[in-house]
């Protein structure tokens, strides 16, 4: 059987440690064990372009062509816009990416493709990409279901703008999973949400659940503390993602005055990288601080005496849940940043609705109210979270034969 796997994805892939292009990763990482990966993604960031030369030492070939910044993607997606056609299609579409792939499927190249994101499926899709044996959507989560949400709230023109999103993405997204022999999502929650979406897709649908690297993330490799004396709640992620912005601005608004007149008052600790404008002000709030890009991540996970999680729009598994749990860190999520994570509410992380009931468990985290909370987080995680187990399926899958 042909061995060689055609790798697509919308953006750059590379290790966690590197960036935070997780899922990607370790599916790359995995598959290039067992197969000759050629491997074609999108560069949005030059910095992006010094993980080149790694990647080259993981696959057989890598096509990576820079298509320029947020803005010029931006651009190029309304120059492309077509009735009916989801501007995230124009967004990641790349001519030169395109054409590399197209002389891969005439030479009939491959024996199995896997697309990461909707964004790339239509590179594999058509008469051409036929040929391939084996062809795998990763759609991760339903992707439309959140421009729906965004437009829940949204004022025109933008409103608009993501109704229109959602309405042209589920449709492509539909279309798409009908094509490839496969669609797999993030969760068994998600799958079952297309599917009610899509009902003539259900038969095609599948899941891999997000993992989290345990000898990476663990106790042990937490380093040195960032924190001063005061007790550290911790959120961690994209800080430009707008469900991230709208968490830690929720939060800041409405849960941290709350704790604030506590003996010691706790600080609030964004961290992460490309903080947006709404972001950084709020470091001028008592006890807010953001720390924009930082060289790693654990020892503010691993030091903080809670790691909250409080999206308010989510999708999929949260990675910020399952890195706080895996280092046993004590956690407080939203039902939304909850879902499809394999742990037991009230046992292995609290889960709080609402900002009265965030601030309360919080602060029964910090009165030491639910001792072995942490340690029963890392086991839940280790059993239901490890890449090495939730990565099988994706073989299976590949295989057909699961």
């Amino acid at each position: 059987m042909n061995r060689r796997l055609l790798f697509l994805a919308h953006r750059i892939p590379y290790p966690p440690e590197k960036g935070e292009k997780i899922r990607s990763w370790h599916m790359l990482s995995h598959l290039a064990r067992d197969w000759e990966v050629e491997l074609g993604c999108l560069v949005d960031d030059p910095a992006d372009l010094d993980h080149l030369p790694f990647l080259r030492t993981v696959c057989a070939r890598v096509e990576a062509p820079f298509v320029g910044s947020k803005r010029s993607s931006a651009l190029r997606a309304l120059l492309r816009a077509r009735p009916g056609a989801p501007l995230s299609l124009g967004w990641f579409h790349d001519t030169g990416l395109a054409t590399w792939v197209d002389e891969g499927l005439a030479a009939r190249r491959y024996g199995a493709a896997l697309a990461y994101s909707s964004a790339v499926a239509p590179y594999v899709m058509g008469d051409a990409a036929r040929s391939i044996r084996r062809r795998v959507l990763d759609l991760v989560d339903v992707d439309s279901e959140k421009w729906r949400a965004y437009a829940a709230d949204a004022r025109l023109p933008m409103r608009y703008v993501w109704a229109r999103e959602a309405t042209t993405l589920l449709a492509f997204e539909r279309r798409a999973a009908m094509e490839f022999d496969r669609a797999i999502f993030v969760s068994e929650e998600e799958a079952r949400c297309f599917a009610r979406l899509a009902p003539e897709c259900a038969d095609r649908l599948d899941h891999v659940d997000n993992g989290v690297d345990l000898s990476r993330f663990a106790a042990a490799s937490r380093g040195e503390s960032p924190f001063g004396n005061a007790p550290a709640i911790v959120f961690t992620g994209t800080m430009d993602y707008r469900p991230n912005v709208e968490a830690v601005t929720w939060f800041a608004d409405a849960v941290l005055p709350r704790l604030r007149d506590r003996d010691p008052a706790p600080d609030f600790w964004i961290v992460g990288q490309n903080p947006s404008a709404a972001v950084r002000a709020l470091a001028d709030r008592p006890g807010v601080h953001v720390t924009g890009p930082v060289p790693d991540v654990r020892p503010y996970i691993g030091h903080a005496a809670v790691a909250v999680a409080p999206l308010l729009i989510a999708r999929g598994i949260q990675n910020k849940v399952l890195e706080a749990m895996a280092m046993a860190r004590p956690v407080v999520a939203t039902p939304q940043a909850y879902e499809g994570v394999r742990a037991s509410a009230g046992r292995d992380l609290l889960v709080a609705d609402g900002a009265e009931e965030t601030a309360a468990r919080v602060a029964e985290v910090l009165d030491g109210r639910h001792p072995g909370l942490g340690d029963r987080a890392r086991a839940a995680v280790m059993s239901g979270h490890d890449w090495g187990a939730t990565l099988r399926r994706l073989d299976a899958i590949l295989e057909g034969t699961g």
